[in-house]
């Protein structure tokens, strides 16, 4: 037998051996998923523990006493899970207040029409008598800029850009409308006005408003800010269209109170082979108050604490740690993401990938993923498993608010990315409560989490 014949020999045997480990892995990490499913999708937890916390507890807003009690209530819940550690982290929190249910009209030629609005999460008030003034619709904040500065002073600015319909991604369109809900009340503020109002994000026509938050400068004047139905901005455009100089009147009865203590809920199962690489799957617990929380983010905190769930019932030890974290304060702060990534450096903890779920319970399309090529090139090579379940989507991508100060840490981030087409109907709505989930679509999405979640934790990255 030559050398060069011997070489070969060695090589092609090694290839073959190499071949039958990845067949043999691939057929036990499919079965291990199959049963992933087949429990969540028939001895499933997700959907009873969602209506608990909707029906039972209700909104979340943080600082509030549901919010509280939504924390006891998880960790009491994961405690008799019989993980292997579930636990309290401490955080401070923004305590706002809505107040009274917020009242608007229009007021033209002596008739006064009812309009729906809500105040935008963090506004200001307005004062027992509200806000009575001219209006001017803006589409931009370029068009506002391009104002007359003395056409503004005194007055109370529509943002009236609507979430552009042709995108297929509601999530774009929304990306693109949002600045000004977020921004809005700073830069009509600097030109002397007195109220914003704007549209709600929604792409659907509706008479629900949506709130969610608005920010201020230290330095521009704080002004009371609300959103308005995407059914009273139409009407309220077509009235300004025939007469600019009609009145608007609001009352927003909300508050800003001292911070307060609360907490992030967390629990984990220790990997046995490589512990100090952690795994996290999450969502936010707290909501705002218009609804209950289901879409956003209570789907996202009973997918995440399933997935842990289903490691237990099925026996699957992991190679590596995984953690539930149900994170306080996204909708209006950031706090517990920012605190839980803080204690994560302070403890050298060494977070390989996250997972979060914030983009509603509906049918689950795959994983964006926020890290680099290889990284990305690694997870997307599990396509060939996950898509049997749907999962066909999984590359470059969002990973998600709560999870992203993780990434200074050089964690891989990825977000949960359920079928988004129906996801703003509900978003910081009336509408945001358990009735609007299904079943099923619940339970699949926890049941993609905990198959990523195995996959990760038994390779790593």
């Amino acid at each position: 037998m030559t050398k060069l014949y011997i070489k070969y020999f060695f090589v092609i045997s090694f290839l073959c051996v190499a071949n039958k480990v990845s067949a043999q892995t691939y057929f036990q990490d499919s079965i291990i998923i199959s049963k992933i499913y087949n429990e969540a999708l028939t001895k499933g937890k997700s959907y009873g523990m969602l209506q608990y916390l909707c029906n039972n507890i209700g909104h979340r807003l943080s600082g509030s006493n549901t919010a509280q009690i939504a924390v006891n209530w998880t960790q009491t819940s994961m405690s008799k899970m019989g993980f292997d550690q579930v636990y309290l982290q401490e955080v401070m929190v923004p305590r706002w207040i809505r107040g009274e249910k917020e009242t608007a009209f229009i007021e033209e030629k002596g008739i006064v029409n009812q309009v729906s609005i809500c105040a935008l999460g963090g506004s200001v008030g307005t004062g027992g008598g509200g806000i009575k003034a001219e209006m001017i619709e803006v589409k931009s904040f370029e068009e506002l800029k391009a104002r007359n500065v003395d056409s503004v002073r005194g007055r109370i600015v529509f943002f009236n850009s609507a979430m552009d319909a042709s995108e297929l991604n509601p999530f774009d369109a929304y990306s693109k409308a949002v600045y000004q809900r977020v921004n809005g009340a700073i830069e009509a503020a600097k030109l002397g006005a007195i109220g914003v109002i704007v549209r709600s994000m929604n792409v659907s026509i509706d008479d629900y408003p949506h709130t969610g938050s608005v920010r201020y400068s230290p330095t521009v004047n704080r002004i009371p800010a609300a959103a308005i139905s995407t059914l009273d901005a139409e009407f309220l455009a077509k009235r300004l269209k025939n007469n600019p100089c009609l009145k608007f009147q609001f009352r927003l009865s909300c508050d800003t109170l001292p911070d307060v203590k609360s907490y992030n809920v967390v629990a984990e199962i220790k990997g046995y082979e490589v512990p100090e690489e952690i795994i996290l799957v999450g969502g936010h617990l707290d909501s705002w108050d218009l609804g209950t929380g289901a879409h956003d983010d209570g789907a996202g905190c009973v997918q995440s604490m399933e997935a842990l769930r289903l490691f237990k019932a099925l026996g699957i030890r992991p190679k590596r740690t995984v953690r539930a974290v149900l994170f306080m304060n996204e909708e209006n702060g950031l706090r517990g993401g920012l605190e839980y990534a803080r204690q994560a450096k302070l403890l050298n903890e060494k977070h390989i990938a996250a997972i979060e779920s914030d983009a509603g319970g509906f049918t689950p399309r795959g994983f964006g993923i926020d890290a680099d090529a290889a990284t990305i090139t690694k997870i997307e090579a599990w396509k060939e498993l996950l898509a049997p379940y749907g999962l066909s989507e999984i590359g470059k991508g969002h990973g998600g608010a709560d999870i992203s100060p993780l990434k200074e840490q050089n964690t891989a981030l990825l977000g949960l990315s359920p079928d988004p087409q129906r996801y703003f109907d509900f978003h910081h709505s009336a509408l945001d409560r358990f009735e609007g989930v299904n079943k099923r679509e619940l339970e699949l999405g926890a049941a993609s989490m905990a198959a990523m979640l195995y996959l990760l934790s038994t390779y790593g990255l």
